[in-house]
């Protein structure tokens, strides 16, 4: 407990000194993280709560409807069981926005993830994830939307390389498939800490990327406390292009009811 105690205090000591800095552009986005095959253990339920905070972006809404990403809170609490030692069910509920000038509830999403067994305890790993999206109006122009996002990683020694290379679809045709991957590198300095750089991205349609000017690219540096049954994970990213928003902080707990 003193060691999960020492963690909040250093997550809470990092969003003070992030919250003070001068206000930049971010990203929007209910959930900010690379899967990398690891399940609820069978037979328990897993809460995940994911947060990030617009300090400065986008002043005019991306669509009719949607609110404005500047001071913009989003977050989503993940329910996670565990069926087995290879498949996870999920549900994200509440998916909320908390702007300057309303709060919202942007839908929800049901999610399916098979990973192979143990994956933390292998060199080489891979898994499936499958979100269905019930949308609000504000949150996304179409009402059903699914996200693919298969898992391909390594574990070598004290370092982690996983990729998640996430197709976005609307259901409108696999002309309009969407190519938004993710990527960490991770260290791991003990069983408890680690230290990543994660590279999230969106090329645009998958048959026809978009200009390099146009394509979204974020780097975020992360810190990762694991306890036996309590998880935090805080980031900080940065845009690398034009389209890209400049800056974003990202907060996730997560807890295990054994």
């Amino acid at each position: 407990m003193n060691a999960i105690r020492a963690a909040l205090g250093k997550v809470v000591f990092i969003m003070a000194i992030v919250t003070a800095c001068p206000a930049i552009a971010l990203a929007q986005g209910d959930e900010i993280q690379v899967y990398d095959g690891g399940l609820a253990d069978p037979g328990v339920f897993n809460l995940t709560w994911h947060n990030n905070y617009t300090f400065s972006g986008a002043k005019a809404p991306e669509f009719p409807g949607a609110y404005a990403a500047n001071h913009a809170l989003n977050g989503v609490t993940e329910w996670a069981y565990g069926v087995n030692k290879w498949w996870e069910v999920g549900l994200y509920l509440p998916l909320y926005t908390v702007s300057e000038s309303s709060t919202r509830m942007n839908g929800f999403k049901l999610r399916t993830l098979f990973a192979t067994p143990n994956a933390g305890d292998r060199t080489f790993f891979y898994g499936l994830g499958i979100e269905l999206s019930d949308n609000a109006k504000s949150w996304d122009q179409t009402r059903i939307t699914s996200e693919f996002r298969p898992i391909v990683g390594w574990h070598l020694g004290k370092v982690d390389v996983v990729f998640n290379p996430i197709i976005d679809t609307a259901y409108d045709g696999l002309d309009k498939l969407v190519f938004a991957p993710s990527t960490r590198i991770a260290y791991n300095a003990s069983k408890e800490w680690a230290f990543a750089m994660e590279e999230y991205a969106d090329f645009g349609l998958l048959n026809h990327f978009s200009k390099g000017s146009d394509q979204s690219h974020q780097l975020f540096g992360v810190v990762d406390f694991a306890g036996k049954s309590f998880e935090v994970q805080a980031g900080l990213g940065f845009g690398l292009t034009q389209a890209s928003d400049n800056t974003v902080f990202k907060l996730i707990v997560a807890h295990d009811f054994n």
